[in-house]
């Protein structure tokens, strides 16, 4: 694929973002398994086909060894970049993410992504040895015994992957799309802004009032009581809690207080 690397665009703790082409970025993986690029790619591609405001994907490159996705480039500060700045107010903030979790919820599943059961049944395949086996099965069983829905999901939702554009918000990394409940979004917003981003902020309120007003305006766009919201938020905590603990980030005492939250709840069901 014709193109060549130039100036870092952004970087993260699993890839590096530089420019690649006129209006097109390459996101190269530090490390990281073919599939696991290769699904992250059918991921964006199906989110860009659907509709959503996600960059379109033009295929895949290795450079140095190093895999990577060529896709479209979004220029414009991270919604977090300009909450840091004073550009924008937590509610203006908030309005933009609980927007943009409505409109991926109002969209059908396009048909390759996974339901939340299969999606976390092989992640948790390869977490041997960093998800302890009794929460890896009890997990899954309590997936079972949620309530069933077939809805979309980004499962990232943060301002760091938040991008204002001249065209409007914009949203990256689709790894983990998957078909689940409109809740699972919200908790795992919730263990993100609520519970971990605090522990590593300059200013630890600001995520959790980010998150408060996420979730309130997230209820008012929806025409659903806060108080009704809230409870069903909170059963898909524990999953939300798993699939955090499957990303590369999580310090080892967040990773530890998420374990003994999770099997506390795995023991009140039994």
């Amino acid at each position: 694929m014709q193109g060549k690397l130039g100036e870092k665009i952004g970087a993260g703790v699993s890839a590096d973002v530089p420019a690649w082409a006129p209006g097109q970025v390459v996101k190269l993986f530090k490390s990281g398994s073919p599939r696991r690029v290769a699904w992250e790619a059918q991921m964006t591609s199906a989110a860009f086909a659907a509709g959503l405001p996600a960059p379109e994907v033009f295929g895949e490159v290795t450079l140095d060894g190093r895999l990577g996705i060529v896709m479209t480039r979004f220029d414009g500060p991270t919604v977090l970049k300009l909450l840091r700045a004073g550009a924008l107010q937590t509610q203006q903030a908030a309005t933009i993410i609980a927007t943009l979790a409505l409109t991926i919820h109002n969209t059908p599943p396009p048909p390759k992504v996974l339901p939340l059961r299969t999606w976390m049944g092989y992640a948790l395949q390869g977490s041997e040895g960093h998800i302890p086996e009794h929460i890896r099965e009890g997990i899954i069983l309590l997936i079972d015994r949620l309530p069933p829905a077939d809805g979309l999901c980004h499962c990232d939702l943060h301002p760091e992957n938040v991008i204002m554009t001249p065209e409007g918000p914009r949203l990256i990394d689709w790894l983990g799309m998957m078909r689940a409940p409109a809740t699972l979004d919200l908790a795992v917003c919730h263990t993100l802004l609520g519970e971990l981003l605090p522990e590593l902020a300059d200013d630890p309120e600001r995520p959790r009032r980010l998150n408060a007003a996420i979730q309130s305006e997230y209820a008012r766009l929806a025409g659903i009581s806060p108080a009704v919201l809230a409870a069903a938020v909170e059963r898909y905590l524990p999953v939300a809690a798993v699939f955090t603990l499957l990303g590369t980030w999580v310090g080892p005492a967040q990773r530890e207080r998420l374990i003994q939250r999770v099997e506390a709840t795995l023991d009140q069901l039994g």
